[in-house]
């Protein structure tokens, strides 16, 4: 991939947090959120338990000039809150497409945040997408919710791996086209 073709990703305002990209400092942080069992079993690709290395090697692919996904962390610290609430990610795809998924740390779980992030990052659009998918579990309604509530469309049932439950899980897929 050619360097120029990785556009540097901005910092991007929601009303209670910054969407900021992920640095190394937030190591800690994130392998403390990430190793809680209900936090890997809501991703495809969160191991449990979390091996040594995992979260600096997230973080090293995260801020590598050939990332595939640009990761933002829901940081709070300005508003008095932690510095990392989750991550949101947007993995960029073929003819003006793009993934999103996010995750929230279990202490900041009924907040909001995982609404205000995806509806912040779908606004703010910097891959300049014209249509955004998503996938959840279909045993996490919680996270369906979200998506409905930032104006997604149900798309249809599929399955994906999850690495931390070591198993094929039934996903409900979900779409949103913008301009």
């Amino acid at each position: 991939m050619r360097l120029d073709s990785i556009p540097v990703q901005p910092v991007i305002a929601a009303e209670r947090f910054l969407l900021r990209p992920v640095r190394k400092s937030d190591a800690g942080l994130i392998a403390l959120y990430t190793a809680d069992r209900r936090v890997a079993e809501a991703t495809r690709s969160i191991p449990h338990p979390l091996p040594p290395g995992a979260t600096e090697a997230f973080i090293a692919r995260a801020v590598s000039d050939t990332r595939s996904e640009d990761v933002w962390v829901l940081d709070g610290a300005a508003q008095g809150l932690a510095e990392v609430l989750g991550t949101i990610g947007l993995k960029k795809m073929d003819r003006g497409q793009s993934e999103i998924g996010y995750w929230v740390a279990p202490a900041f779980w009924n907040t909001g945040f995982a609404s205000e992030a995806v509806r912040t990052l779908v606004e703010a659009n910097p891959q300049g997408a014209r249509t955004i998918f998503a996938e959840v579990f279909q045993d996490n309604p919680v996270s369906a919710r979200v998506l409905t509530n930032c104006g997604f469309e149900y798309l249809g049932d599929a399955e994906t791996y999850s690495v931390a439950r070591g198993a094929q899980v039934p996903t409900w897929t979900y779409l949103k086209k913008l301009g």
